[in-house]
């Protein structure tokens, strides 16, 4: 029998012959994360999902109350027996911190184990921030998360980044962000924090396709694409199950997708990129350019394109037609190579889209793909709104304490 024992992102996982202390570490991490991924649960079901027999389940439950990782909380009546324990994630056993770093701030949030909010803090806020400054908002951030939950802070497991960029983890486990749409150097993730503490770090569109994998739209579906629309645009990829990484983990960059030779400018550096049509300041710049007057350069300004597109104005209505043709060609293209049972589309940029538009994006993108794919997927918004990059990034840390017992 072969265990699986854990891997490096964006590679294959490190397998090697299950002995009795492989299969244990495995099971245990499959009983924790299947309680943390029900939120209330029993013995039984937590056997039956994990393919263990009860007597093996209730040893490692024990075993996970015993490390102060999970609750006994109550009971319900069964049919003619002796009640049914519930067993719940114990929200103090752990905590996690979750970061979505934007490149004009930061939005920082502690979570619980059973993965409910604590706290935020946000950090930030100018027109285009350096990596030096990007790592100022976070070291401020968790300064003031610390000073105001100075016990939890005892029990932060670590912190997950969702960065604008590629993040490569090298053969010694140190890891690397490439941000080139951002004219930012190689950034190594360890100069981005001076906390003592654990960090973990992964593309922001991961991040939050990771969220809606474990807890949201992606939940239970073996094939999904999971689209953020920001200033930038990512993808992440499900497929069987699992996000894809490609070799060095930049699998998924579908903004730098080219839809027009010699096309619009991209701050990537190319031309015709997804990202020079639908990334947001590529959408004001049109507007801009066709006229139009508006306030600030984020949420307000997008919504008052829409509003003016929705009251008739002529120019307003043209660039809102070309983001909905752009995102059903490139969308529609997607469905035909993922073949996708979801498409889930989130960002500030596309919740916002998704408010008004939804109906006809789902039109555009079956248009633009073929037909029996095109009739196999189902559009959704993001699950978790504004806060999905930062609870994607949360469970980094999360993964790591499911792998792995606690000192007690």
């Amino acid at each position: 029998m072969i265990a699986d024992v854990g891997s490096v992102r964006g590679s294959a996982p490190i397998r090697e012959p299950a002995t009795v202390t492989t299969l244990r570490a495995r099971n245990r991490a499959m009983v924790l994360k299947q309680i943390i991924l029900a939120g209330q649960t029993t013995r039984a079901t937590i056997a039956r999902e994990c393919g263990l027999s009860v007597a093996s389940a209730t040893n490692l439950v024990v075993e996970l109350i015993g490390e102060g990782l999970v609750l006994e909380a109550g009971s319900v009546s069964s049919r003619g027996g002796r009640p049914i324990t519930l067993i719940e994630p114990r929200p103090d056993g752990a905590y996690l911190i979750g970061a979505d770093v934007g490149e004009r701030g930061v939005a920082v949030e502690l979570f619980d184990l059973s993965m409910a909010r604590v706290d935020r803090e946000f950090r930030g806020g100018r027109e285009l921030e350096s990596p030096e400054t990007i790592a100022h908002d976070l070291d401020d951030a968790l300064s003031a998360l610390r000073e105001r939950n100075p016990t939890a802070w005892k029990s932060v497991v670590g912190v997950g980044l969702g960065l604008p960029g590629i993040v490569e983890t090298e053969a010694d486990g140190r890891q690397v962000l490439y941000g080139q749409s951002l004219g930012w150097p190689p950034v190594p993730i360890a100069d981005l924090i001076s906390h003592d503490i654990a960090v973990y770090a992964d593309n922001g569109a991961k991040a939050q396709a990771k969220a809606e994998l474990w807890f949201g739209g992606a939940r239970g579906v073996e094939h999904a694409v999971v689209v953020l629309l920001g200033r930038g645009v990512g993808l992440g990829v499900v497929a069987g199950g699992e996000l894809q990484y490609g070799s060095m983990s930049s699998a998924g960059e579908w903004g730098h997708v080219k839809i027009e030779r010699d096309g619009r400018p991209c701050r990537c550096g190319g031309r015709g990129c997804i990202e020079a049509y639908v990334g947001a300041d590529a959408i004001l710049s049109a507007w801009s350019e066709a006229g139009g007057r508006y306030e600030g350069t984020g949420w307000r300004a997008l919504g008052e394109l829409i509003d003016s597109a929705e009251s008739g104005d002529p120019a307003a209505s043209s660039v809102v037609d070309d983001i909905v043709r752009t995102l059903g060609a490139g969308l529609g293209s997607l469905v035909n190579l993922e073949n996708p049972q979801r498409v889930l589309i989130g960002g500030w940029v596309g919740l916002r889209l998704m408010e008004s538009l939804a109906g006809r994006l789902d039109a555009a993108i079956r248009e633009n793909a073929l037909q029996r794919p095109g009739s196999q997927f189902e559009l959704l918004a993001a699950t978790f709104g504004g806060d999905t990059v930062a609870l994607g990034a949360a469970i980094m840390p999360l993964e790591t304490l499911i792998r792995a017992p606690r000192a007690v």
